[in-house]
């Protein structure tokens, strides 16, 4: 049996994925993403309201549905979808004027590879990298009864 491992070792492997910013490794990984754009924002019909079930190749784990009242829920799902989607996907899970309405804060919650490919995409977006996030909304905590004396 050989000493020499079969693969490289993390480290030379991470250093070859993060080779400058025109490496052929980066480039491929942002060719991952404007592969699954949309050719218009206008093409994103997805629900504005309601409960969304994405499908296992989107959401394979955790929270399997999202309620698209619950403003931690509509980012959590807007942040997947980008993330992990495909161009089907996109279609239909996201929706137009909410992508935009959440932009703001939804681009620093997103990969710069992510952000960097759909601004450069629409201009909409990349117009809109300018706006102040809104802040996170607050996270609620379960009520504890007060404890005995």
């Amino acid at each position: 049996m050989s000493a020499t491992p079969q693969y490289p070792a993390p480290a030379q492997a991470s250093a070859r994925a993060t080779a400058g910013p025109g490496g052929a490794d980066v480039e491929l990984y942002r060719d991952k993403f404007r592969r699954r754009l949309p050719d218009s924002l206008a093409e994103l019909r997805g629900p504005a309201r309601g409960v969304v079930k994405p499908p296992g190749t989107v959401v394979w784990s955790g929270l399997r549905a999202f309620d698209l009242g619950n403003e931690r829920q509509r980012m959590s799902l807007y942040r997947t979808v980008l993330a992990e989607g495909m161009r089907e996907d996109l279609c239909s899970l996201l929706d137009r004027d909410t992508l935009l309405q959440l932009w703001p804060t939804l681009r620093s919650l997103v990969s710069t590879t992510v952000r960097g490919v759909w601004e450069e995409a629409f201009p909409e977006l990349r117009a809109l990298a300018d706006v102040p996030a809104a802040h996170p909304p607050a996270r609620r905590r379960a009520h504890r009864g007060s404890a005995a004396a």
